[in-house]
């Protein structure tokens, strides 16, 4: 599990190594991970060393001389590299290293054209952007932020611009700590962050304008600290997931009710019900009105279908509120599912009638408009714009006043734990934007509790408290479900209704990196 730091908890854990003496060697540490990936990328690109440019972003602090330091390397490799300055307090060692290599440097003042600077960068192979570092507050200013705005208007955007933007341990423009952006952000195709991720990179825009993440360790000891936002990894899910054994049946594999769908939404059920197989769950038991029945069993005959309650349907988990609107048989079904004491994902239609307090085993999967009804019936006063530009907050705020697990949709999801824990996925592919999405990701999350509901090891494995672990398999569910849109967006636009074999293919994949790595 990767697990983020807030930055003033890294400036802590630099600072017993900074003391004795070793900050410079924690610098060249760095300097020589970022040199590294650096080399990747231009590999990657087919561009080589020799006869390739750089231009080096390098601000006031310990990130610009990460990056001048990176700049020498990269000169004594052969690649061509011109430094731009910008403050008056540049580091003058790694300034200094960076001339003996050859490189040039210019500074941004009064008396250069920003744009003429910027022309100059988007021209170059790679763009080191050490400019702003974990200890700014605020958004860039002065020729920072002239210089960012004119680099985004020449270069364009990210995906189609030529230059590779790689980011020193955050992107320029980004809150460390909450992804917040303030003005304009340098976008890197990757960023390159040291000692620990930090919760900027993982939350908000702040994901967004990360690009690929790489995480250097530079030996500093995060034992006394609490991780501020996590990501599960591949291998996190993969210990998630239950293999069938000889001694299996349909039962002990998971049974995972389902009240979802109504007479004017019923493919919402069939939806949540398909991908719920598509895992490879033992059974799925649908409750709802016979249309709707009907449907699914065209188109999912494996489905056990009933009119009945959810106490006479046997379950481990239970997924309700997806297409159940003005239908009272679901909405009754739905409380009786929050209040059975067993895991329930919570969507749509059945977000409206949450019980005033639920435990962490109830996930509840809001859009930030569904949030904001959630968080206004208990008196929390937010827009929709508000809980989009902080996800992380009130997505922590609602799992405060519910107890409830709250899962907040987005290109980045977030899942917030009652206990604090967070967890930040950006697994999603634009195409999943699309009516259904939610509804397969119920599903998904559905089986996956099912699965796990009786396996009393799962938290121990991914080192969660058992209360957290619902978290995960919410965090797990979107990590499969974004992993299937990418693998159906490789074939063009995504109708939601094929992605049950994506969705099979992405677990299968897992299941055998786990074979590998055992």
């Amino acid at each position: 599990m990767l697990e983020a730091f807030s930055g003033s908890d890294v400036r802590a854990a630099e600072a017993p190594l900074i003391d004795a003496g070793q900050g410079d060697a924690l610098m060249q540490k760095a300097a020589h991970g970022l040199f590294g990936v650096v080399l990747g990328l231009l590999r990657e690109a087919g561009r080589g060393t020799y006869g390739a440019t750089a231009v080096v972003l390098a601000g006031g602090g310990n990130n610009g001389a990460d990056a001048l330091y990176a700049g020498e390397r990269l000169l004594r490799r052969g690649v061509g590299a011109t430094a731009i300055l910008l403050s008056d307090r540049v580091h003058t060692a790694s300034l200094a290293a960076f001339t003996r290599a050859g490189g040039a440097s210019v500074r941004l003042d009064d008396g250069v054209d920003p744009a003429a600077l910027a022309t100059h960068a988007s021209s170059a192979d790679i763009l080191l952007d050490g400019i702003l570092g974990t200890g700014a507050t605020g958004g860039l200013r002065g020729g920072a932020r002239a210089f960012v705005e004119a680099f985004n208007d020449v270069a364009g955007p990210r995906a189609t611009r030529s230059t590779i933007v790689v980011a020193c341990d955050l992107p320029s423009g980004i809150g460390v700590d909450t992804g917040l952006v303030d003005g304009p952000v340098l976008a890197a195709d990757a960023t390159v962050t040291f000692g620990a991720a930090k919760p900027g990179l993982l939350l908000g825009n702040g994901a967004v304008a990360t690009g690929e993440l790489n995480v250097v360790d530079i030996g500093l000891d995060f034992a006394v600290f609490t991780p501020a936002a996590r990501r599960l990894l591949d291998a996190d899910v993969a210990a998630l997931l239950r293999l069938p054994t000889p001694l299996d049946h349909k039962y002990s594999r998971g049974v995972l009710g389902v009240a979802a769908g109504s007479a004017r939404y019923p493919g919402a059920a069939a939806l949540a019900v398909g991908a719920a197989l598509a895992t490879g769950i033992g059974m799925v038991r649908y409750l709802g009105p016979d249309a709707v029945a009907s449907l699914i069993h065209q188109r999912n005959p494996e489905a056990v279908a009933s009119s009945g309650s959810v106490a006479e349907a046997r379950s481990q988990a239970w997924v309700v509120g997806p297409g159940a609107v003005d239908d009272d048989d679901q909405r009754r079904r739905a409380v009786d599912a929050m209040t059975s004491g067993l895991p329930v994902v919570v969507d749509a239609g059945a977000l409206a009638g949450i019980p005033e307090r639920v435990g962490p085993q109830v996930i509840l999967t809001p859009h930030a408009g569904e949030l904001r009804q959630v968080l206004a019936e208990r008196g929390v006063d937010a827009e929709r714009s508000d809980i989009e530009a902080e996800p992380a907050h009130f997505a922590l705020r609602a799992a405060e006043i519910t107890g409830a697990t709250v899962l907040l949709k987005g290109f980045t999801t977030v899942v917030a734990a009652p206990s604090g824990i967070l967890i930040a996925q950006t697994d999603a592919t634009p195409w999943l934007s699309s009516a259904g999405s939610g509804d397969t990701l119920s599903g998904i999350i559905g089986a996956l509790a099912a699965s796990v509901a009786g396996d009393d090891h799962a938290a121990s494995r991914l080192g969660l408290a058992e209360e957290d672990l619902w978290a995960a398999v919410a965090a797990a569910g979107a990590l499969i479900h974004g992993r299937a849109g990418q693998r159906a967006a490789r074939r063009g636009p995504i109708v939601v209704s094929d992605l049950r074999a994506d969705i099979g293919a992405v677990i299968a994949e897992l299941l055998e990196e786990r074979r590998l790595a055992m």
